[in-house]
């Protein structure tokens, strides 16, 4: 029995709930044993539903806005003893409202989870991947990383970053077996614009995409090793495109219209 082969082995990071629960689910259904980390309680409830699916899955309570956060995390997959097949990279947070009235603690909270995390995350898996020349990445970037945007202004550069940093590092990676990908997705169906205080914009109340279809077109776009995908609505796709010849100050104007207080009810 112990020569039986192993299940493939990621980790999802942000899994309790939105695009991170549903792409742990997307692995678990594909036969992965996973690895699911998030800082709430509600990561307890999101293992038990993907263990209903059969899969083997371990735990990680960590807020990954800290260094040991991060670090506990890697700790564990090296205490598995298992090669670490695929990691999403998904973990995140939004803050809306006036850059002038925004609160400091929160943005640098934010830059701590969306950038620096990512970051430190991917330092430690990639070094692991390249010692096997084996391995999937998959960030969790944004439609908002191809825009400068209004009243999102530290959210929008932290996935401006993230989606650079993918690029730049499948690049890096092209002469090895390790994939990178960035998924984009656009609105969607989350808890993400009640905790960034956005519901009374245009884009807090606007249809969204569904949370189960943007992890499905990115984790069937990571095992694909494609470079990225816009997992967005129609519109949103039409805009990431138009935005290839739009000046920075129009992307603007076009972001303030959906993302500024009380747009909702202009």
């Amino acid at each position: 029995m112990d020569d039986m082969p192993q299940a493939p082995y990621a980790v999802i990071t942000g899994a309790s709930s939105g695009i991170g629960f549903e792409l742990a689910r997307e692995f678990a259904e594909h036969g992965f044993d996973l690895l699911v980390v998030a800082e709430d309680d509600g990561i307890d409830a999101a293992a038990g539903s993907l263990r209903s699916l059969g899969a083997k899955v371990e735990i990680v309570r960590a807020d990954l806005a800290t260094y040991e956060g991060v670090e506990s995390v890697f700790e564990r997959v090296r205490a598995s003893g298992r090669p670490l097949d695929a990691v999403a990279l998904n973990a995140g947070v939004g803050v809306g409202g006036p850059f002038t009235e925004t609160d400091l603690e929160a943005e640098l909270n934010l830059i701590a989870l969306n950038v620096t995390s990512v970051v430190h995350l991917a330092k430690r898996v990639v070094q692991d991947m390249v010692g096997r020349n084996e391995g999937r990445i998959l960030f969790t970037s944004s439609i908002a990383a191809e825009a400068p945007a209004p009243y999102e202004a530290v959210y929008g550069a932290s996935k401006a970053f993230v989606q650079s940093f993918a690029q730049a590092l499948r690049d890096e990676l092209r002469d090895t077996n390790i994939t990178v990908t960035a998924l984009q997705p656009g609105a969607t169906e989350t808890n993400f614009f009640h905790r960034a205080d956005m519901e009374d914009t245009r884009v807090g109340t606007m249809r969204k995409s569904d949370a189960a279809d943007v992890a499905r077109q990115g984790f069937e776009a990571l095992m694909a090793g494609k470079d990225h995908v816009v997992a967005a609505m129609a519109m949103e796709q039409a805009q990431v495109a138009m935005g290839k010849v739009m000046p920075e100050t129009t992307k603007a104007k076009m972001h303030r219209q959906i993302s500024e207080p009380g747009s909702a009810n202009p």
